[in-house]
């Protein structure tokens, strides 16, 4: 069994035991979250597709942590005009597991 969720503006393919990184969160570890924009269910051959959601659809998760994901460097250049410049950022992340997909 899986669901197609949107998990903060990002279609996530998920199914039960399933580890994803997710943008950050606001949720404190160990807390558990339900998303209720679903857009797909599969159930071994029963697929249901949702207009745009399918309805009484859920996911349940917990959340595992949170953390920083690998620095990445954005370097500027203009040619023959003395201008460079660097900037790095790291982006944040929250680790949730997948704990049960309800469908209706």
């Amino acid at each position: 069994m899986f669901a197609i969720v949107d998990i903060a503006g990002f279609q996530e393919r998920v199914e039960v035991g399933a580890k994803l990184a997710v943008p950050t969160l606001g949720m404190n570890e160990g807390g558990s979250l339900t998303f209720d924009k679903v857009f797909l269910v599969s159930n071994g051959d029963a697929l249901t597709v949702g207009t745009p959601y399918v309805k009484g659809a859920s996911v349940e998760v917990k959340v595992l942590g949170h953390g920083r994901g690998d620095k990445i460097r954005v370097y500027k250049m203009r040619r023959r005009k003395r201008y460079r410049r660097t900037h790095g950022h790291k982006q944040g992340f929250t680790e949730v597991e997948v704990l049960k997909i309800k469908a209706s």
